[in-house]
């Protein structure tokens, strides 16, 4: 659990907007002590980032997952990984109600209702809407712990055990295999033997919607190297799903400068082309 006192944890929402063009970095489901969780940027107005080509670079270079907030009252978001646009993404989401107070958001992949209760952030979304894993339960969470990171490719997996039962509390890995490109908070992590690097989600959220609509029961997981994800069953497929939010940074975004325009062709004379070949 750490020391308790060596994390702070802010509430984003009352510190300053100091900049226009502003680049807010998150940490989302994170431990009791402020570890851990996965990494979120949320561009509050990205006016200047309109057009596609300067949203995925931007995307790119952020390290995790980003959120363009194209209307802040309704809650319209634009979700983004590196090298993939999002229809939804649990943590981006959860990271976005927090610093957005919001009662309602609307990322692409339909209406996602919020709500806070001081430490944790809550949202409802449907489990129908997660990436498809495999889940894959195991007797012990040191069997968990165990297992190799694979490399990427093949098929997502989340592995889960038990921690106690009776209080709902479950040690789970996701291994997001073959949805690696697009998947959200990815850690690479270097095997063991030194042959390669292979690639752990340490907290999306995905993989918990999936566990707890398939188990129909409140679940607190620890998962990764220790981030917290609460989840809630409600009807007809929807979830609750929460965790802590930490603010790490802000920063002040350049205004991207737009590719130059291309030079129209001139047809050159016959004179023209005589001259340039002698």
């Amino acid at each position: 659990m750490g020391t308790p006192g060596t994390y702070t944890v802010h509430r984003c929402f009352n510190a300053r907007v100091n900049e226009r063009q502003q680049l807010d970095v998150l940490r989302v489901f994170c431990a009791a002590d402020g570890r851990h969780g996965s990494a979120l940027s949320v561009v509050r107005d990205p006016r200047p980032y309109r057009d596609p080509a300067s949203r995925r670079a931007l995307a790119g270079g952020s390290g995790g997952d980003t959120v363009f907030v194209d209307d802040p009252e309704r809650g319209v978001l634009d979700l983004h990984a590196p090298g993939a646009r999002l229809p939804f993404a649990p943590h981006a989401l959860v990271g976005a109600a927090w610093l957005l107070d919001l009662e309602e958001l609307n990322p692409p992949a339909g209406t996602v209702w919020t709500r806070g209760d001081g430490e944790f952030t809550w949202i409802t979304v449907r489990a129908a809407w997660a990436s498809p894993y495999t889940l894959e339960w195991y007797a012990s969470p040191a069997e968990v712990d165990a297992l190799p990171v694979p490399p990427p490719g093949g098929t997502p997996r989340y592995a889960w055990a038990w921690e106690d039962e009776r209080a709902g509390r479950i040690r789970a890995r996701a291994f997001p295999g073959a949805e690696a490109s697009g998947a959200p908070g990815l850690t690479a992590v270097p095997e063991p033997d030194g042959t390669g690097t292979g690639i752990e989600d340490e907290a999306g959220g995905g993989g918990a919607l999936l566990l707890t609509d398939r188990l129909g029961r409140a679940l607190n997981i620890t998962q990764g190297r220790g981030s917290q994800i609460l989840t809630a069953p409600g009807p007809d497929g929807e979830v609750e799903i929460g965790g802590r939010v930490r603010l790490i940074s802000q920063a002040r975004l350049l205004t991207p400068v737009p590719p130059p325009a291309p030079v129209p062709a001139r047809r050159l004379s016959v004179a023209d082309a005589l001259r340039l070949m002698t």
